[in-house]
């Protein structure tokens, strides 16, 4: 695999020199980048594929939607519409993507939209909202936010920093320079101190830049056909789980699941995979042929909802299919830190208009 890496590095160079000229365009002006009248946070990463965007920006929501009224923008990434689009809780995955649609679903009380052009998005939403959450735009340079939040894996940090192809970097290490925040994420729960320079100083933030570590709280168990709840001490080390995930970083979820269990069968997918027939069938009939008398389906809530075409929930009745909803948290004693500087940041720069008032 190094060898491969090394075989790769002179297209890295040549990717790096492109994504550097891009860069430079915007920071000279030549390419616009625009700033809106309210606040703007943006959520993002450098590397390709999953580091906790959906849970961290799960927990912005769920500190500031009492008292602002929030938009969250997101790509839509999967999705085969095109444009700027509200999402309903009748959407499908395909109208929208997967993760909008899952912050729908859970939130009633705020909006959620998707464009590919996030400025065109930002000006739709404009004039009925306090602030708007930028999921996955870290890259997205159209839009200058108020407020950056880049996210690194906790999980991925002994990987080489390299862009693409030779690593999974989507631009340059060095470009972490334009965020306000860095979050560690997927971290264990409790960081010693020695782990947490260890850190700081693979990740060298710059001068004004604030370093935050989080890490993953798994909630009960929720059934995909009617809601109830299972908690996870029903789960057995003799109970057979068959963990379906399509997303970038399953490993931690893998980590949680074999600790409950002994018997784990996983069909581990892509990022956005669009399950087929095929997939939920083959999921199926090795479920019936397990021999257990204790066994159970576990996926994520960001899979639950590509599985909710109705031939997919055909082939999975009378199943005990569950999805696994997890939160961010923040590391201890950085909470109180964290929060204020998301409140002060959005209280300094919100319009004090109309909307606002009510």
């Amino acid at each position: 695999m190094h060898y491969l890496r090394l075989l790769l590095l002179p297209f890295s160079v040549i990717y790096s020199l492109i994504i550097w000229a891009r860069n430079l365009l915007f920071d000279v002006g030549f390419f616009s980048s625009k700033k809106f009248s309210i606040p703007v946070i943006s959520i993002g990463n450098l590397a390709v594929g999953g580091s906790g965007k959906s849970p961290m920006a799960e927990y912005l929501i769920r500190l500031l939607k009492e008292n602002y009224k929030i938009a969250v923008l997101s790509r839509g990434y999967g999705r085969k519409t095109t444009g700027f689009r509200l999402v309903k809780p009748e959407s499908t995955s395909e109208e929208c993507g997967d993760e909008p649609l899952q912050f729908r679903k859970k939130f009633h009380d705020i909006t959620v939209a998707v464009s590919e052009k996030r400025v065109t998005g930002i000006e739709a939403l404009l004039p009925d909202h306090d602030l708007v959450i930028l999921d996955d735009a870290f890259q997205h340079r159209a839009v200058k936010p108020g407020l950056s939040i880049l996210l690194f894996d906790y999980t991925q940090l002994g990987q080489f920093f390299l862009v693409l192809p030779a690593g999974n970097l989507r631009e340059p290490f060095r470009n972490r320079k334009r965020a306000d925040i860095i979050m560690v994420s997927k971290c264990p729960e409790n960081l010693s101190a020695e782990e947490i320079e260890r850190v700081r100083n693979r990740l060298k933030p710059v001068e004004g830049q604030q370093l935050f570590f989080s890490y993953l709280s798994y909630g009960d168990l929720i059934s995909i056909g009617d809601g109830n709840k299972l908690s996870l001490t029903d789960i057995k080390p003799q109970t057979a789980v068959f963990l379906l995930t399509g997303i970038a970083n399953p490993l931690p979820l893998l980590k949680k699941v074999k600790s409950l269990s002994a018997s784990v069968l996983h069909h581990d997918y892509p990022d956005h995979h669009p399950f087929s027939s095929k997939n939920i069938t083959k999921l199926a009939q090795e479920f019936k042929e397990c021999r257990s008398p204790e066994k159970i389906i576990i996926t994520t809530e960001k899979d639950a909802q590509r599985l909710q075409a109705p031939v997919l929930l055909e082939l999975l009745k009378g199943l005990p299919v569950y999805y696994l909803p997890v939160t961010a948290k923040i590391q201890q004693p950085d909470i109180e830190r964290f929060n204020k500087l998301i409140e002060s940041y959005v209280k300094r720069n919100i319009q004090h208009n109309s909307l606002h008032q009510e």
